[in-house]
């Protein structure tokens, strides 16, 4: 059975899949979290999630970029752009407290990115999520 953490997996390979330039990806988010096991009540969270970061894009683009300390955006990995896209926005737009949704992207980026992204996305989120209070 999925859980809210494989849900937002799935929601980064779905934003993941948009950085690429697969522009379709929204046509078939069902097919993929289908594919992925995401089903009944965590297929809502994880649509829930995807339509609002894409939804609020340019915010938490926005937001991301304001706070990357000597760093570029566009030479962010698409896996760090995307976990930082919905982390973001559940920070600036969601119900649940910014250390549990730090901790959730910094485990997500542990499994899909690099060996310095966890650090890296726990810095920017960090100062997001600070600047938010």
């Amino acid at each position: 059975m999925a859980t809210r953490h494989h849900a937002r997996m799935a929601v980064v390979s779905l934003l993941y899949a948009f950085d690429l330039g697969n522009g379709n990806t929204a046509e078939h988010t069902d097919e993929i979290l289908e594919e992925k096991k995401i089903r009944n009540k965590q297929k809502d969270f994880a649509l829930d999630l995807y339509e609002g970061v894409m939804s609020n894009l340019d915010a938490c683009d926005k937001q991301i970029v304001e706070h990357l300390k000597e760093w570029d955006f566009e030479r962010l990995g698409s896996i760090e752009r995307a976990t930082l896209r919905l982390a973001t926005y559940e920070i600036l737009f969601g119900a649940l407290d910014s250390a549990v949704v730090i901790n959730e992207a910094v485990e997500i980026t542990k499994a899909f990115g690099t060996e310095q992204s966890p650090k890296f996305i726990n810095g920017v989120l960090d100062a997001i999520s600070k600047d938010k209070k």
